[in-house]
């Protein structure tokens, strides 16, 4: 088989079934299957897959529904090992694939032996292109934010052609399983956030490559982002990947640092919200703090162990 759509769905259930349709829409033809890896919804998102029924001959529907929740990088690394596909394109439940996405991507890794993964161009959903790829986190990247050059510096999702970049991200992913297999899946100790750029860290380093393909497109709706309740746990989550990221990849020394230097733009930014309208000095307050002590505080991992327990004792 050539092709596994891999989707990790936690409570979306409509922008599941609409990321569903869409598969379903720009699918380019061949022997395919889609798999639905649902993380203990209680919002009715497996029951709602099930009864779509089971897909086509062409492109059939298997749903692994988990009784406990789990990290994304746990996630798509079992949905990454029970696909039958050689190329698996891993998707947020809130992505949609607009035409002629796959056919990109697909032509993009079968152009060039020597890569193992293509991302897409994502976008807002009123298709406004976002930054979608960037270079890999270190001193340099860390003193273009402090200076307020990240994007002209950091961000390498641009132009028109499809070219190498350090990583993408895995909203909109497709990965050579051969390749994602021989460098052990992505690390469960990312629970979400820096889990894709750990592993294109490791796949480069094995002497693989990665590319940008802009003809790609998708839309993220971003439903994490959406989701104000939870905004502070996405910001403690943010902070203590990075962190991991940089300990593995450059050193605790390094990583150490780093953290003033990381912390310096938002404080900045606090700075400039005071006496700006409609933002949020103290967003920016609790960035600079979890850049400075990014083991502090609870984030999503830490709700998800709660629910767990939750689901445990009822």
């Amino acid at each position: 088989m050539l092709l596994s759509y891999c989707v990790v769905n936690t409570n979306g259930r409509e922008h599941l079934l609409a990321c569903l349709g869409a598969i379903e829409r720009v699918h380019p033809g061949g022997e395919a299957e889609i798999l639905v890896l649902d993380n203990a919804s209680d919002d009715g998102s497996a029951e709602a897959v099930r009864a779509r029924g089971g897909g086509s001959d062409e492109l059939p529907i298997r749903l692994i529904a988990l009784e406990r929740r789990r990290g994304k990088a746990e996630n798509d690394s079992r949905l990454l090992q029970e696909a039958a596909g050689r190329y698996c394109l891993l998707l947020n439940e809130d992505t949609e694939l607009q035409p002629g996405a796959v056919r990109a991507l697909l032509d993009a890794l079968e152009a060039d032996a020597g890569a193992a993964v293509a991302g897409a161009q994502l976008m807002r959903s009123d298709g406004t292109p976002v930054p979608c790829a960037w270079r890999f986190p270190g001193v340099g990247t860390a003193l273009a934010g402090a200076a307020f050059l990240h994007r002209p510096l950091t961000v390498q999702s641009r132009g028109t052609e499809t070219h190498p970049v350090d990583w993408v991200q895995s909203s909109a992913m497709l990965v050579r399983g051969d390749a994602a297999e021989a460098v052990g899946w992505l690390d469960p100790d990312f629970f979400v956030y820096s889990d894709e750029t750990d592993f294109c860290r490791r796949l480069t380093d094995a002497g693989q490559r990665i590319l940008f393909v802009p003809e790609a497109r998708a839309i993220h709706h971003d439903q994490m982002a959406s989701d104000e309740a939870g905004n502070e746990r996405r910001i403690v989550e943010y902070h203590r990947n990075r962190d991991l990221y940089l300990r593995k990849h450059r050193g605790p020394v390094l990583a150490a640092l780093l953290r003033p230097l990381l912390a310096f733009p938002y404080l900045l930014r606090a700075a400039a919200a005071a006496v700006l309208p409609r933002h949020s000095a103290r967003r920016y307050l609790r960035h600079a703090r979890q850049a400075l002590r990014p083991g502090s505080g609870e984030g999503i991992r830490e709700a998800a162990d709660a629910y767990n327990r939750r689901l445990t004792s009822s």
